[in-house]
């Protein structure tokens, strides 16, 4: 068997060529489309929304108004960082097989299992998110709807949710590059809407005191609004609403395979959709806290934030207005959680074509459409089982929340920024060894890579901190029901990764597969 250079591969196929892979995927996404994918997936149509109110009772009003630019921040320099990896490396198993490259395949075969868990839960987080605002939209707008309320209900509507994502992701790849470019606009148009909305309709709002200074402690920790166990354990654990909503953007990474210009394209749509996330966001969150409606004593009705956004939009502005909103945050999300499968299913896909993943041959198969049909089907059967803690109700200040979902989006967190911790951190440790793409930070890596890494490290302590006080096992009132289950899950992972690793995956796990065996080559010939 002889390799042939194949004069009809263009500049990405030969570099994927390069890096060891042949063009299996169908190259159709213009840059924007990549840019596209992951500002849907960030969505702050979504997260700005769904993890509002744990952000709220962590918090309250000083906490979203501070907490939001100066997480974003870190963040961006975060995306800058992986920028510059995907121009060096622009293939679909991305954050892994950086660190594959970088580290090894102990350090590959770690990162993908956290990429691919934390890309599982977003999905999850996203869809359920999905379905809790279908269910408030029509909550909203039928009294008879909102008498038959049940996480139940939430529940059905959740895997109706990930069936439609998955059946639009079986279709064609093209179809995804065409639907995340419609949901850019709806996400701008939207937002911009919304903005309005909250800025004419009500008929009154806060004063910038309240947005930037008020204070609220609602998980049930009695320790005060001005204690410095509010200030440093408190309003950074509603850090969930910033960490989570500014995620996923590793999707441009996983649709690099399918862009062109990829070391340029995936590179940019990195930190311009965490960029123009942060920005949109910021403007959308501050309107709402804004919004926040007064009691009859003319005190604000603080206890609105405490079961989200919905509450805060009825008391504000009625339910046509509310509802009008819930609808196009729902929408908006429906967009967000289509997109979390297609990256989630990418990874898959290039995880189980490298060994990786067990029935590795099965989900790496690809459809007539060249798309990865049995990894979407499972990625939607695991996002249904992770989140089916979520059927259980807890009770946080007379307000049935399902406190799973909120651990479903720390594990998200968890998952998705500690596999991007250790590529960056392994992309430090070469220095000047590394061989930059097109798009890169220059000497600037120097200070960008250890800030990113030490933020994940911070960021990630607190999400696995109970999210209400009836979750902390040193407390009188504990209960099983309310604990923060994301350490656990973590935990759980990271040991079964390690016992696989040594038992068994050390001995046969190599790291990315090779399928060109030489540089530029085309398609395999006889002798």
């Amino acid at each position: 068997m002889a390799v042939t250079e194949d004069p009809n591969l263009d500049a990405d196929a030969k570099r994927l060529a390069e890096l060891g892979y042949s063009q299996d995927l169908s190259r159709s996404w213009s840059g924007f489309s990549n840019f596209a994918i992951s500002f849907s997936i960030i969505s702050i149509l979504a997260g700005c929304f769904t993890n509002f109110g744990v952000a709220w009772y962590s918090g309250g009003p000083v906490s979203i108004s501070w907490s939001w630019p100066i997480v974003s921040i870190f963040i961006l320099i975060i995306g800058f960082t992986m920028s510059e990896l995907v121009s060096a490396y622009p293939t679909s198993g991305g954050i892994y097989w950086w660190a594959s490259k970088l580290g090894g395949a102990r350090a590959g075969f770690y990162t993908g299992w956290l990429n691919l868990v934390g890309l599982v839960a977003v999905t999850a987080g996203v869809a359920y998110g999905c379905a809790t605002f279908i269910d408030l939209t029509l909550d909203t707008w039928s009294t008879s709807w909102s008498d038959n309320y049940s996480l139940t209900r939430v529940f059905i509507i959740f895997v109706i949710v990930l069936l439609i994502a998955a059946v639009l992701n079986i279709f064609s790849g093209h179809l995804m590059a065409i639907l995340n470019n419609i949901s850019v606009w709806w996400h701008v148009a939207g937002a911009t809407a919304i903005v309005a909305i909250l800025l004419i309709v009500p008929d009154t709002h806060q004063d910038f005191g309240y947005v930037f200074a008020h204070r609220i402690s609602a998980g049930g920790y009695g320790h005060g609004t001005s204690s410095s166990f509010f200030f440093f354990v408190v309003i950074p654990m509603g850090f969930l609403l910033t960490q989570y909503t500014i995620t996923g953007f590793d999707a441009c990474a996983h649709l690099s395979e399918e862009t062109k210009s990829a070391s340029m394209g995936a590179a940019k749509g990195i930190w311009q959709s965490i960029l123009y996330s942060a920005v949109g966001g910021y403007i959308l969150l501050l309107c709402v806290v804004f919004a926040v409606p007064n009691m009859a004593n003319g005190k604000p009705n603080d206890a609105l934030g405490n079961a989200g956004v919905q509450p805060i939009f009825v008391a504000a502005m009625g339910t046509n207005w509310a509802g009008t909103v819930l609808f196009i945050s729902a929408a908006g999300q429906l967009f967000c959680a289509v997109s979390c499968m297609t990256s989630a299913s990418r990874m898959t896909y290039a995880f189980s074509r490298d060994g990786a993943v067990p029935g590795h041959r099965r989900w790496s198969q690809l459809s007539a459409n060249k798309v990865p049909a049995n990894a979407v089907m499972l990625v939607g059967v695991l996002a249904m089982l992770l989140t089916l803690p979520a059927l259980i109700k807890v009770d946080v200040g007379g307000v049935p929340l399902p406190i799973a979902f909120f651990a479903v989006t720390s594990i998200a967190v968890l998952g998705l920024y500690l596999s991007f911790a250790i590529p960056i951190w392994l992309r430090y440790r070469h220095g000047e060894n590394f061989e930059a793409g097109e798009w890169n930070n220059g000497s600037k890596y120097k200070w960008m890579n250890p800030v990113a890494v030490a933020e994940i490290v911070i960021v990630s302590i607190y999400l696995m901190l109970p999210n209400v006080n009836t979750g902390n096992p040193f407390d009188d009132n504990f209960t099983w029901k309310s604990v923060n289950y994301s350490p656990i899950v973590l935990v759980a992972v990271l040991v079964g990764i390690t016992i696989w690793w040594q038992v068994s995956a050390k001995n046969w796990f190599k790291g990315p597969i090779r399928t060109v065996d030489e540089p530029g080559a085309g398609v395999p010939t006889s002798t």
